[in-house]
């Protein structure tokens, strides 16, 4: 086993640590834990055994299985930009509203 898929494997059981982690503490759902989990393990299986790349990179008819491995990867992370974006226009949408209000309210008082 090379350096590299040994310090991919710690770093993965370290992400599932520190995942588990922000469950208990509820800072992460049920279902993005099963997401970082099933990611983590993944990442560690294809690190572990190189061979689980190179299957489905034939399986879904792509050359080799490092590429297969990029292109989930910019997948996943597409859409975790996605799913960012999303959640700062909400909170951008939240703040706009409780400003307005503040300043209805403080508008209010001084009447």
């Amino acid at each position: 086993m090379s350096i590299i898929q040994v310090l991919i494997i710690v770093f993965a059981l370290f992400a599932v640590t520190r995942t588990v982690l922000q469950f208990k503490k509820g800072a992460v759902s049920r279902r993005w834990l099963l997401f970082w989990m099933l990611f983590w393990l993944g990442a560690g299986t294809v690190a572990a055994l190189p061979q689980t790349a190179d299957s489905l990179a034939r399986t879904v008819g792509v050359g080799r299985g490092a590429d297969v491995v990029i292109y989930l990867s910019l997948i996943v992370i597409f859409y975790l930009i996605f799913r960012l974006y999303v959640k700062i226009e909400q909170v951008e949408s939240e703040i706009t509203g409780l400003v307005r209000k503040l300043t209805m309210d403080e508008l209010e008082k001084k009447k």
